[in-house]
């Protein structure tokens, strides 16, 4: 009897410590298999993956769209009325020779390292302009001089980034203009951006710089041109497409040195998309050309027909995908966010 107390005893207390270490296996394996879902949840944000040419351009943009260097805390205000009460339409424009920057940082004091935004109203859109620059200080500061307040006045969330090329190699404007979408989206993730040559400075407030369900052409007339259309396509100057309509055509090419038929080149992307290129209407969309003559190292592209017969067959690996550049510097000036970078030299 004695024995088979021992002997039940024994088997009781067998069970238990079976069941205990069971129990403990399987709380180690349910550890472990959450451990490794959360780590493959948290795998693709937490990246810090450099731009490599070859890979994915989603894959390759994940890190800047996730996590911005400035997270900017949304306001609480209401949204801003679809049609700003502050717009003036037509205004008249002034070009002093004694105009000084420090002018223009007296009479934007809500601007901060470039950015603005409505102190009594959420914006409808988060605005980035893009600014493609080499030796233009002059003509930068006239079109400061009216761009803040025209963008003020319709009610915008908007950052100016002024994107220098380095050196004395060809320009090349739809490169700089890569690398501006590119280095703004370190900042915020923006919804649109206003590709913007230096020269144009826009007449008329009712012309919103804002984005649409389609890519928007906004010169459609300049003084230089009697505010006429350049040419049946003509997709040049100031253009605005949304973060992801400029994604999903790989950007610019970048192998458009010197001036001419990068603008072009982009059209046949965004057509080939099967989008359509919006405008608004010709007494709206006029800009006042600021004359000069043709820079030194921004010579005619004699190859500009050439790459753009081409552009069928290579837009997929030619654009932000294969944007190569150093960083010089990035300044945060009171009005605009001054990017300096090297951009190489031209294929031969």
């Amino acid at each position: 009897m004695g024995i088979c107390s021992t002997v039940s005893k024994a088997l009781r207390r067998g069970k238990f410590f079976f069941l205990l270490i069971l129990l403990l296996s399987l709380l180690a394996w349910i550890a472990t298999f959450s451990g490794e879902t959360v780590k493959s949840i948290l795998a693709p944000f937490g990246t810090t993956e450099t731009f490599v040419k070859g890979d994915k351009l989603r894959e390759k943009l994940n890190v800047l769209l996730t996590e911005p260097d400035q997270v900017i805390a949304p306001t609480q205000s209401a949204e801003c009325p679809q049609v700003s009460p502050l717009l003036k339409g037509a205004v008249g424009l002034s070009f002093e020779p004694s105009l000084k920057l420090k002018d223009l940082e007296i009479a934007n004091k809500g601007v901060t390292e470039g950015e603005y935004e409505p102190s009594d109203c959420t914006a409808r859109q988060s605005v980035a302009i893009l600014i493609p620059h080499r030796n233009r200080e002059r003509h930068l500061l006239y079109l400061l001089h009216h761009l803040h307040p025209f963008l003020q006045r319709q009610q915008l969330h908007y950052a100016i980034y002024v994107i220098q090329q380095a050196g004395d190699e060809t320009f090349n404007r739809a490169k700089l203009l890569n690398i501006g979408y590119l280095e703004a989206l370190k900042d915020y993730i923006w919804d649109c951006f206003i590709f913007h040559d230096v020269d144009l400075v826009p007449e008329n407030d009712n012309n919103l710089y804002i984005c649409d369900k389609q890519p928007k052409h906004l010169v459609v007339g300049r003084n230089s041109t009697g505010y006429r259309l350049r040419y049946k396509g003509y997709f040049g100057g100031v253009t605005a497409m949304t973060r992801d309509q400029f994604l999903q055509v790989n950007g610019f090419s970048n192998n458009y040195w010197g001036w001419g038929g990068e603008d072009d080149d982009l059209r046949v992307r965004v057509e080939l998309q099967k989008m359509k290129i919006l405008r608004p209407s010709a007494d709206v969309a006029r800009y006042t050309m600021v004359f000069h003559k043709r820079d030194s190292g921004n010579e005619i592209n004699n190859k500009r027909m050439g790459l753009l017969s081409q552009t069928s067959h290579v837009w997929k690996k030619d654009g932000l995908n294969s944007c190569s550049y150093k960083t010089l510097s990035v300044e945060r000036l009171p009005l605009y966010v001054n990017v300096t970078v090297d951009i190489g030299k031209p294929h031969i």
